[in-house]
């Protein structure tokens, strides 16, 4: 009587077992959230930073595209490979979507900066810091650095870097309303300081107001007698023996320069961007200079601003609402500066226009008025005039 329904039961068991030998394999086969390779040797920032102890196991990155604007990125790299979207391209000659690196001087000035940003760790081994975003690349003359950042907000970047620029003593007006245009639209801009040694930056974007720019400083926190100084300096990151890859997927070290600091804060932004959500751009900039750690002398300084970038403290410091923001206080006190400079005849101009059919000029009030007066005056007169003819 007992007997039947054992077959049926050792069936059963064989089939949970299989299943369960099934699941194990794909639960040993699917990535963790610590399965990227560890970063090269050379990579010193990864252990200054505690990246893999510390900030890692809150984000990678993931959900944030960074704009690239740049000389392209080497997309076929192993390295890069799944991490670039397509972008855009136009440098007068040619165009494409930014996926292949068009540098000819620097072997692959954009692919090293994309590397720094979201490498994976295969081929060279190179790991980026913000491994799980993704990079949008723009390529386009120096000339349209303003199209390329609206491409890049158009295109869904919160983080957009910048480790270029052109020599301008300010900021040029179309630059100037292009970053306006990404601040409203909750995009955070990057920018390197330079690489001269002479007091004030005269590289825009970098002395544009809105721009979080970077200074580079070394292993030890001193800052590099190279990076420009300037005013519009903000934060320091590492900029002094940070190789990367180029557009031939060979790894370079010990380049200096405040590109790779731009960079390495962007992917910092990137992950700050990807573990709160629901945080304005405005909000993280605050996070990064509130929690930055002073280097060099006491205080701000023009060649590191408020310091070194600490992007575990950025993650998890308690930042005060009131903490000062001096990259979006300055921004918003130039476009006041602006607005004020602009003659009263343009902004009645303005305000019309803003107005539109609520606007109410005085020559036409005045006409209106006279308008009415008269039609009135009419009227009464033609009713006197039938009332004395009925009379009669």
């Amino acid at each position: 009587m007992t007997a039947g329904p054992l077959p049926r039961t050792l069936h059963l068991t064989r089939l949970l077992l299989a299943t369960a030998a099934a699941l194990a394999l794909l639960l040993l086969d699917a990535p963790s959230a610590q399965a990227l390779p560890g970063p090269r040797s050379q990579e010193w920032w990864f252990d200054a930073w505690q990246l893999q102890q510390k900030v890692w196991p809150l984000t990678q990155g993931d959900g944030v595209t960074v704009g690239l604007i740049d000389s392209g990125v080497e997309a076929r790299l192993p390295e890069l490979r799944g991490v670039v979207l397509p972008g855009e391209a136009t440098n007068g000659t040619s165009t494409g979507d930014g996926r292949v690196d068009s540098d000819k001087n620097l072997g692959g000035h954009g692919t090293g900066m994309a590397a720094l940003i979201a490498a994976q760790g295969s081929g060279s081994g190179m790991v980026g810091v913000a491994p799980k975003s993704r990079i949008l690349p723009v390529v386009v003359p120096t000339t349209g650095y303003d199209k390329a950042i609206r491409y890049a907000v158009d295109h869904g970047a919160k983080v957009i870097n910048m480790s270029q620029g052109i020599p301008a003593p300010t900021c040029p007006m179309e630059l100037r309303a292009a970053i306006r245009y990404a601040i409203q639209h909750d995009a955070i801009i990057v920018a390197g300081a330079g690489n001269t040694p002479f007091y004030e930056s005269s590289y825009s974007p970098a002395n544009c107001p809105g721009v979080l720019t970077v200074g580079a400083v070394d292993a030890h926190l001193a800052p590099w007698n190279k990076s420009t100084p300037g005013s519009n300096v903000m934060l320091a990151a590492p900029g002094v023996s940070v190789g990367s890859i180029g557009k031939a997927g060979v790894f370079t070290p010990d380049v200096n320069g405040t590109s790779s600091a731009a960079a390495l804060t962007s992917g910092v932004a990137a992950l700050l961007r990807s573990h709160f959500p629901t945080m304005s751009g405005r909000e993280i900039v605050q996070r990064m200079l509130a929690t930055a750690r002073d280097v060099g002398p006491k205080g701000w300084d023009n060649k590191t601003g408020y310091g070194a970038l600490i992007p575990y403290k950025a993650l998890t410091a308690d930042v005060p609402e009131t903490a000062p923001n001096p990259v979006y206080a300055s921004f918003t006190a130039k476009a006041t500066e602006h607005r004020a400079a602009i003659p009263s005849t343009t902004r009645s101009k303005e305000r019309g226009k803003k107005e539109g059919n609520h606007r109410v000029d005085g020559n036409i009030t005045i006409f209106t008025i006279l308008f009415l007066v008269t039609v009135m005056a009419l009227a009464i007169s033609i009713f006197y005039l039938r009332r004395r003819g009925s009379a009669n």
